[in-house]
């Protein structure tokens, strides 16, 4: 096995082995662009080396033999005296994590290199500077010395000059920089920095390596669901240099807009300087129209490539490259990250172009994105106080309370404040703040820098480079150049579409989506983008979406949002409010003869409800699960209806009501009420209560059929483990039915099905099918009951701990557990069709709305997922890229 390879051995399609960066190095070198030669230690070294707890066997020597072949190829020798070869030691793991893993730039140099290089370039400061960056690079990332030491030594320098810039240090500065960051290292390691050039190279592989288990990186990676096992790669290059004076520069390009999606040139060049200072927002950035009057010849070679690999790689690209005296250097290349508003745009616009067809466009978004589109955003009516205009980083509208730091932005939210973090730029320490926060606003970067790239993978809002802004990180403000100041706990908005900074919090109102999907007529590219795509992946997909609704008012905003029926209407949501009375009627009544008569009280109620929501989904299905929460939930606490009584008693005081409902409640009282009376077991009970629900169900149906309507009424038992328990409630179900059908003179199509949310009944799926038109799984219930969990407990409790030791990568509340729980749904679907062929089976938990899931449901050949209504566009999309990526 190999475990190096040459940039010239790779394409673009081996991000496994090589990574993403390695990847694309190999394909523009295979394109014959100008990239400095290299070579890329595999993903496959890694995973050995955090298996081993060291080096494979064999990569010495194959380093060895890489190294000899770059050396030949720039006719220079690593740290060579006269004429050193320098070279770059990065990260690139298959999946971009932008700004999470290390970086060491100008490997090679030592104290008589630097003398070397100086020499060879005529440039004593040119040198000197470079070595500084290696120590401040290498002390930070190999070495573990407080990065923070070496940012106020070099503050202290520039104070000394009398500038804010490091371009203002003459090379007799940063000599003296130079010393002071070697007894640093010194000082904090109790060794020298490493003059060997093979050492620093051997220990910087080392770094990148170790860097995958960072905690910002597995963060990161838990954010963004990247596996853990993946590993990353090293990309060992020769140096071309940004910093060789003001002829020189680095820079970051798009090929397309990454926040609007809109075609033209968009990104950042810096002159005098090298990439890392690009993307650390340390200083403002010019744009590259800018650069084309800087350098006209690199600028047009950059907009000649940049279109050439747009049509290559058929997609927006995201490319960093470096001018040298003049002479253009591509460094990478890949697909670039994109705010939603820009996948959904720029996928489209490539349809028009010829580059993809709507197969790849509706590939090209996701669920997640759209979700984000729907978000709020500000009202442009209201009244508005603006602090600061920066760069437009990240779409959206955020308001929070503004913090400086990510210790206060973890520990408010964590508390339910929503936040904003605020700093000069943000680092890769800074994502626990990211993540917490509501939004993200610097004063320095622009749409390249870390907080911008970072904040756009994460569909954060975020508005950079408000240069017009003084952060005070220490003293927790930040004052506005001739206006206010903001301190820490002031609320603040930011809009990430505009730029736009606000004072207080500013009302939001519906996105532009959101209207469309209502059914407003827009002339607008982005709801017209949505649209085509919505349409293409309807016409896709084969799994139907319904919504989880209990109101008509619901019903009917996601039958507008394209909901093709109800999944899941909860009949207890309509026994609160004041028809509580009436259920606390029905629990004390003495004998069958008061729950009788409390129950034909609450009959018009229900049939009224079942009406409403009938005609609101007329000629689609609705779901109308029995009751199934335990009626303790209906009545009042037990401890503090007990200290009401006793209260009363003291005072001399009689309540004979509380007194006969306290003992109804104790009478009630369970110490674990979810596996306790509920669902089908109150039916069985109580007779008389479901018996009278499904007679609500059969005279609102023909209700509904006397007035030409289409009523598709389906009547859910719920929690049923025993077909036994299905049988009995069907039966009495099947004769309320018979009984309104004649009293009535209508036929009803009214089917009975279950909720399948025990283990038990998915095993037993083959016998309750016999007895069943329909399952729906209840995929909240299963998975508490799969894994011994208690949501309302455990999530708070000790969920924090599983991700930290990679049990989950997600909450399987969230997104389904596909192994286990998804196990027993599928398992329960092919048990349940081997007895009844024409069995229909959905799901309407929580996971019927999350994109994973949608996926899987739709795999193992279930009917329809059912979701709440803002989550019908988002199933309905991932419903048709599901097939499409199966084909």
């Amino acid at each position: 096995m190999a475990w190096v390879y040459e940039f010239s051995e790779g394409n673009k399609d081996q991000k496994d082995l090589l990574g993403g960066k390695g990847a694309n190095l190999a394909e523009m070198t295979t394109l014959g662009l100008p990239v400095p030669p290299g070579f890329t230690i595999s993903t496959e070294t890694c995973r050995a080396y955090l298996a081993e707890g060291g080096e494979p066997e064999g990569l010495a020597e194959e380093v060895t033999e890489h190294l000899a072949a770059l050396e030949s190829a720039m006719d220079k020798r690593l740290g060579d005296a006269d004429d050193p070869l320098l070279v770059s030691v990065r990260s690139g793991a298959k999946f971009s994590m932008p700004g999470m893993m290390e970086t060491v730039l100008n490997v090679g140099l030592n104290d008589t290199s630097v003398g070397g290089l100086a020499a060879r370039s005529q440039d004593e400061r040119f040198a000197q500077d470079s070595y500084r960056r290696l120590l401040q690079m290498f002390g930070g990332t190999v070495l573990h010395v407080d990065s923070e030491l070496f940012a106020e030594a070099l503050d202290k320098a520039k104070h000394a000059r009398g500038t804010e810039s490091d371009l203002d240090l003459d090379a007799d500065d940063l000599r003296a920089v130079v010393e002071t960051f070697k007894q640093i290292i010194k000082d904090q390691t109790g060794r020298e920095f490493p003059q060997d050039p093979r050492e620093q190279l051997d220990l910087a592989i080392r770094a990148v390596f170790d860097s995958w288990n960072t905690d910002r990186a597995r963060l990161y990676r838990r954010q963004e669901r990247i596996p853990e096992d993946l590993g990353t790669a090293v990309n060992v290059q020769a140096m071309v240099f940004g910093n060789f004076g003001m002829d020189s520069g680095s820079g970051v390009a798009f090929t397309r807009d990454p926040a609007s999606g809109a075609q033209g040139e968009y990104g950042d060049y810096l002159q005098n300087a090298q990439g890392e200072d690009v993307v650390a927002g340390i200083r403002n950035t010019v744009s590259l129209a800018d650069m084309a009057e800087i350098d006209r010849k690199s600028h047009d070679d950059l907009m000649h490539i940049m279109t050439r690999l747009e049509r290559h790689y058929r997609d927006m690209c995201d490319i960093e490259f470096t001018v040298e005296r003049g002479k253009l250097w591509m460094l990478q290349t890949r697909v670039g990250k994109r705010t939603p508003e820009a996948a959904f745009r720029i996928a489209v616009h490539m349809v028009d172009e010829g580059l993809i067809q709507m197969d790849e466009a509706v590939l090209r978004v996701t669920g997640d994105q759209l979700a984000q589109l729907m978000f709020p955003r500000f009202d442009e009516s209201s009244d508005r106080t603006l602090l600061a205009t920066g760069m437009n980083a990240s779409p959206g509208a955020a308001v929070g309370k503004a913090v400086f730091d990510s210790d206060t932005a973890v520990e408010w939210a964590e508390r339910g404040e929503d936040v904003i973090l605020v700093r000069k730029e943000t680092n890769p320490d800074d994502l626990r703040g990211m993540v917490a926060a509501r939004g993200i606003l610097t004063s320095r970067g622009g749409k390249t820098s870390h907080a911008a790239v970072v904040a756009r993978g994460m569909g954060r809002t975020c508005v950079c480079g408000a240069e017009s802004l003084d952060v005070d990180a220490k003293a927790k403000e930040f004052r506005v150049r001739g206006g206010e100041t903001v301190r820490e706990g002031d609320v603040i908005s930011i809009d990430g579409t505009t730029g736009e900074v606000f004072a207080g919090a500013v009302p939001v109102s519906d996105s532009v989506v959101v209207r469309h999907f209502e059914g407003e007529k827009l002339d607008d590219d982005l709801a017209h983008a949505v649209a085509r795509i919505m349409a293409h992946a309807d016409g896709a997909r084969r799994l139907r979406v319904r919504t989880n609704a209990d109101t008509p008012e619901d019903a009917a905003r996601a039958r507008r949002f394209g909901a093709q029926g109800i999944g899941l209407c909860r009949t207890e949501h309509m026994f609160l409010g004041e028809r509580r009375e009436l259920v606390e009627k029905l629990i004390v009544a003495e004998g069958e003869e008061g729950q009788e008569a409390a129950l034909d009280a609450l009959l018009p109620l229900q049939r009224q409800d079942f009406t409403e929501i009938l005609e609101a989904m007329d000629g689609l299905p609705v779901t109308i699960r029995l009751l199934d929460p335990p009626l303790h939930e209906f009545l009042p606490d037990l401890t503090d209806l007990s200290v009401e009584v006793a209260l009363a008693e003291e005072r001399g005081e009689e309540d004979e009501h509380a007194k006969v409902l306290l003992t109804h409640v104790r009478r009630l009282h369970e110490q674990n009420p979810m596996l306790g009376l509920r669902g089908v077991r109150l039916g069985i009970q109580i007779p008389g209560l479901f018996r009278m629900q499904a007679r609500a169900i059969a005279e609102a149906a023909a209700d509904r059929k006397q007035v030409h309507g289409t009523p598709l009424p389906e009547i859910m038992v719920p929690l049923v483990a025993s077909v036994r328990e299905l049988e009995i409630v069907r039966a009495e179900i099947d004769r309320v039915v018979e009984e309104v059908q004649e009293a009535r003179g209508v036929k009803l199509d009214i089917a009975v099905g279950t909720m399948i949310e025990l283990p038990r009944a998915a095993f037993l799926a083959d016998r309750i099918a016999r007895d069943a038109d329909f399952f729906s799984f209840g995929t909240n219930d299963l998975t508490q009951m799969a894994w011994g969990f208690s949501r309302d407990d455990v999530e708070s409790a000790f969920f924090s701990r599983y991700f930290e030791h990679g049990i989950f990568d997600v909450s399987p509340f969230e997104s389904l557990d596909q192994l286990g729980v998804g196990g027993m749904v599928e398992m329960g679907t092919m048990k349940g069709r081997e007895t009844n062929a024409d069995l229909k089976v959905g799901v309407c938990g929580e996971h019927g709305g999350d994109p994973r899931s949608v996926h899987f449901f739709d795999r193992v050949g279930l009917n329809y997922v059912s979701c709440s209504p803002f989550r019908v566009p988002i199933a309905r999309l991932e419903a048709g890229r599901s097939v499409l990526e199966q084909r």
